[in-house]
């Protein structure tokens, strides 16, 4: 269909697939249940041509209604063709896809009053217990679009001035990313509890962020078990973003607040950055790893408020940066800089962090970076003034730097001072009892934007009510039974939450409960396993007002809903066993010539009642770190059933169930990239005494190799494809 006339106000058009529109058009509210085609080659909608509003009236456009999971939602909503100009998108909603609106070279694009929650995510395998590297982000290239295998809400290209404003979006994994897009306004959005990024940026510049809502884009964490974010994030500006104002928006609970990389250009050169961007007025709060991380660039960082993190500022290689007037409490290390130069850091505030500011350079730096053969990397020339440090432990911890002048920072409850280590020189705190009365006023281009601080809408605040799912961050909207701790003695501490009303008990196997809450939200219910028992379950049944789940679909309050915890343990034993592999039987050729060393002396054997294995160097000390097989073999007593078998592994791997090669992932592509590490098949199996046989094969770097096996319904198993 293509609407070419203008349309009566009055007058609605129904959505239909493959709409080509070039004049303004407002749409018939109701539900569209729309399918795009596969790839994003054949969207529902295409606007082209200059001075188009598309008004969706409150309609709603769901795709591939297919499809039941997050990680299957696939296809383009909408697509604005180059060369298009003055388009206006507003009133729209948009779930199920892969992307929602994809802009290529569009001049003025605005999206206003929009809601594009609910499109596609990752199914995350990292878990209470153990991170899985196949769940890790990477951004490193993005000049062919790379960056859209993460799907996006709003995924815009080489766009000038567009505007984004009064748009939410939740329960995705990126809400915006945008690629070589400079002079755009983003204001006065809610992107939050997506799995990845709230709002990305690569090679965009001049670009004005502010009062945005970017809290809980959060993966890659645990609470008490680990931290490491996988590269999520609230704001990422990455490879050459210059002058851009990031002002006043919220960003708390995100696996970096902010996080700003100069690029891979910059490493392979020396040059460049991501230089002269204004981080202002923001809340960064809460993020497992880094409230800021600012690297290899020039930039100013003022006014923030950063606590309860890793590093409150990790700045590496910052050079020519001002960290100024900003407020830390409760993180490991306010400040930290590694081979910084020409820094200043004056009126800040530490509370209660273990250590206010570290700076300190390495004697070597990694053989293969140009970086710091182009350029000198010494860590250098710091003036640090008019810091106030309270009950915080250590204030300074110093070492390999060359000329650090203090002035005028104040301590309370401060134990040590200074931490010197080695190769320092020209220490300078003979004005560090100096009284000074200093004032930064707010930057020219903050003024001139007029913008100024805004309440934050209050969340449930802290890292432990950080719990990422197997889809991505809890938002708090439907009930939940999270286990929150096993003790020593095998008792289960279970979170009840939800959106209000009532909870009783239903069924429970292989749990006995040992004490519960009054029935209420939030609540509690502790259990005891039953060890013996195979597949052990908790069902809980919710009675109160309607909500949404965690994948968009409206629950009503008219009957009662269930939400369970579940684990399947099979008890098996794995005899493992490790063996050295030479050129002559590189796992890059032939399967059956690298067997052969199997049939030699293992290195080293043991047993383990599961497969959790991440190597960041030799398997044991002693033995090798690189160029290693592994074998683990068990035997399980299962029930008839249809089976999720995963294995995560990096470099090669093959499955072998009874015999029956089922996972075959022995090529570089398993590896290529992080999330092709992770390899899944669904099998049927009989009742009745089943050996499942692994083989992997590492050759440089990281090596991993996880297992996971549950009951799933509801498949039909395809063996894989295998090459003679």
């Amino acid at each position: 269909m293509l609407l070419t006339g203008l349309l009566v106000q009055a007058n609605t058009v129904d959505i239909r697939s493959g709409m080509v529109i070039r004049a303004s058009v407002q749409f018939t509210a109701k539900y569209y249940h729309l399918n795009a085609g596969k790839g994003l080659d054949n969207p529902i909608l295409i606007i082209e041509g200059k001075n188009i509003t598309v008004d969706f009236n409150q309609a709603v456009l769901q795709g591939s209604n297919d499809k039941n999971r997050p990680d299957e939602m696939y296809g383009l909503a909408i697509l604005i063709r180059k060369g298009s100009e003055n388009i206006v998108i507003k009133n729209a909603h948009i779930h199920g896809y892969k992307i929602g609106i994809l802009a290529d070279s569009v001049r003025n694009l605005t999206i206003d009053q929009s809601d594009l929650s609910y499109n596609w995510r990752q199914h995350l395998q990292s878990n209470r217990l153990r991170e899985d590297i196949s769940d890790w982000m990477s951004y490193h290239h993005n000049e062919n679009d790379e960056w859209l295998r993460y799907g996006a809400a709003i995924y815009l290209k080489n766009c000038n001035r567009a505007t984004v404003t009064n748009t939410t979006v939740m329960d995705g994994q990126c809400a915006l990313l945008m690629t070589r897009c400079d002079n755009a306004i983003i204001r006065d959005n809610s992107f939050t509890f997506n799995s990845g990024i709230g709002i990305g940026l690569y090679r965009s510049s001049n670009n004005s962020i502010y009062h945005n809502r970017l809290d809980f884009n959060v993966r890659g964490f645990s609470f008490g078990n680990y931290q490491r974010g996988q590269d999520s994030a609230a704001l990422l500006l990455f490879e050459q973003c210059n002058n851009n104002i990031i002002a006043f928006n919220t960003a708390t609970h995100s696996g970096d607040g902010f996080f700003l990389w100069a690029g891979q250009s910059t490493l392979d050169t020396g040059m460049g950055g991501c230089n002269d961007n204004i981080i202002y007025g923001n809340d960064f709060s809460f993020a497992p790893t880094n409230g800021v991380e600012v690297t290899f660039s020039r930039n100013l960082v003022m006014k923030n408020r950063i606590t309860d993190c890793d590093y409150g500022i990790w700045g590496g290689y910052s050079y020519e940066s001002d960290f100024t007037d900003n407020t830390f409490a409760n993180n490991r290390i306010g400040i930290g800089i590694e081979h910084g130069q020409d820094n200043n850091i004056a009126l800040n505030r530490f509370t209660n962090d273990q250590t206010g500011i570290k700076l300190w350079s390495g004697e070597e730096q990694p053989s293969d970076w140009v970086y710091p053969k182009k350029k000198n990397t010494d860590s250098r020339n710091y003036w640090i003034a008019a810091n106030g440090f309270t009950m915080t432990p250590v204030a300074f911890d110093i070492m390999g730097t060359d000329t650090v002048v203090f002035s005028g920072n104040t301590r309370l409850g401060v134990q040590q001072h200074f931490v010197l280590g080695d190769r320092n020189q020209n220490i300078d705190s003979s004005r560090e009892e100096d009284v000074l009365d200093m004032d930064y006023q707010p930057d020219e281009r903050i003024r001139k934007l007029g913008i100024t601080e805004r309440p934050a809408e209050i969340l449930p605040s802290g890292k432990k009510e950080i719990r990422v799912t197997e889809w991505g961050p809890y938002d708090f909207q439907y009930p939940l039974l999270w286990l929150n701790h096993v003790d020593s003695s095998g008792l289960y501490y279970f979170d009840i939450l939800g959106p209000g009303g009532q909870w009783t008990v239903g069924d429970l196997q292989g749990f006995q409960i040992m004490e519960k809450g009054d029935g209420k939200f939030p609540s509690t219910i502790t259990v005891k396993a039953d060890s013996t028992v195979t597949e052990r379950s908790i069902r809980l049944h919710y009675q109160g007002p309607g909500f949404l789940d965690a994948f968009g679909n409206k629950q009503d309050s008219s009957s009662a809903r269930d939400f369970t915890y579940s684990e399947f343990d099979p008890h098996p034993i794995w005899s493992v066993s490790w063996y050295r592999w030479d050129a002559a039987h590189d796992p890059d050729n032939d399967f059956t010539k690298f067997s052969e060393i199997l049939n030699g002396p293992a290195f080293l054997s043991t047993q383990t009642d599961k497969l959790d294995y991440t190597w960041w160097g030799p398997v044991e000390k002693g033995f090798p770190a690189d160029s290693f097989a592994t074998v683990a073999v068990a035997k399980m007593q299962l029930k008839k059933n249809n089976y999720s078998i995963g294995i995560t592994a990096d470099d090669y791997v093959k499955l072998f169930i009874d015999g029956r090669e089922l996972i075959h992932a022995w090529d570089a592509a398993s590896t290529a990239l992080d999330e092709n590490t992770h390899h899944r098949i669904q099998v049927s199996l009989s009742e009745g005494m089943h050996e499942f046989r692994i083989v992997q094969a590492e050759k440089t770097g990281l090596a991993t190799l996880q297992f996971y096996m549950q009951p799933a319904e509801g498949f039909r198993y395809v063996p894989p494809k295998v090459e003679k």
